[in-house]
């Protein structure tokens, strides 16, 4: 990807990019650490604080951070994830990383087909009213039912080959209006992203579309440099929609076995909801369309 790229690509580059970026979100404070009325230059932990918390010397920790080491072991990694307060995501992006540093050099990987059964085609369709759609790894929407295609209002006017959720929430101009919690939204997609580069960095399909939002969107660029991780698969979401108004739905996200990384996500209301009933607006109206 552009930006990683101009930095030497490479997994001890990712690795020691991640490790950076966690260690600046990580206050002395917040790590048991007592701390003089000294000024400090950057947020965050300094290397030598860290890796005294993690229990390495200085200098191992520096050739991590600089790909100059990039085979710690999972004792060492373990101790980094907890000095620098990872959750369990972030745990495993990091030693996804890990072990991309340690494997060498890989040859390019293919792009993941866009083909969705017809199986799952036909449970779209009989998910209605229900919104629902089939995204890529990358979030690339690859079919949907007609309110699943609605509710991102706006979508349906964009080329088929361009409909992607985070293009959409970055670069569409009514997407901040549209989603109430829009900038829980985009760190959410933002994260995916960034748990896919620590086990494929170099996919065509993704070094494609972080090379676009980072030269298109300076938000993406700003949580793309936080290397967040967290993913969310199921919660609530609320919408304030151009057609049917105020809505409040649940959703959960599913991965579809023997896919390349492909998604269902439908969206639900309780009859009687107004939710339930906004989003049985929005499906007639696909109809009346």
């Amino acid at each position: 990807m552009a930006r990683e790229r101009q930095n030497g690509s490479g997994g001890g580059t990712d690795l020691g990019s991640f490790l950076r970026a966690r260690r600046a979100h990580v206050s002395p404070e917040e790590a048991g650490l007592r701390i003089g009325p000294a000024l400090r230059r950057a947020p965050g932990l300094r290397r030598e604080e860290l890796a005294m918390l993690a229990g390495v010397s200085i200098e191992y920790y520096t050739r991590l951070e600089r790909g100059r080491e990039n085979r710690p072991g999972p004792a060492v990694v373990d101790a980094l994830a907890g000095a620098l307060r990872l959750d369990a995501q972030e745990h495993e992006h990091l030693r996804d990383l890990v072990a991309r540093a340690a494997g060498g050099a890989r040859e390019a990987p293919a792009t993941p087909t866009r083909s969705v059964r017809p199986g799952v085609r036909l449970l779209l369709e009989n998910l209605r009213p229900n919104p629902a759609h089939v995204v890529s790894r990358t979030s690339d929407v690859l079919a949907c039912n007609p309110g699943g295609m609605r509710l991102l209002a706006g979508l349906d006017e964009w080329p088929v080959r361009r409909r992607n959720v985070a293009r959409y929430v970055f670069l569409y101009p009514d997407a901040p209006s549209l989603f109430d919690d829009w900038d829980e939204q985009v760190r959410a997609c933002v994260g995916r992203m960034r748990a896919l580069a620590g086990t494929d960095p170099d996919a065509p399909d993704l070094a494609e579309l972080v090379d676009e939002l980072l030269l298109k969107s300076p938000d993406f660029a700003r949580l793309w440099d936080h290397y967040d991780v967290r993913l969310r698969s199921h919660g609530h979401r609320t919408f304030h929609h151009p057609e049917v108004g105020d809505l409040t739905l649940g959703y959960q996200s599913m991965h579809l076995d023997d896919t390349a990384g492909h998604r269902l996500v439908a969206y639900y209301a309780e009859r009687g909801t107004p939710g339930y009933d906004a989003m049985t607006l929005l499906d007639a109206a696909a109809d009346r369309a």
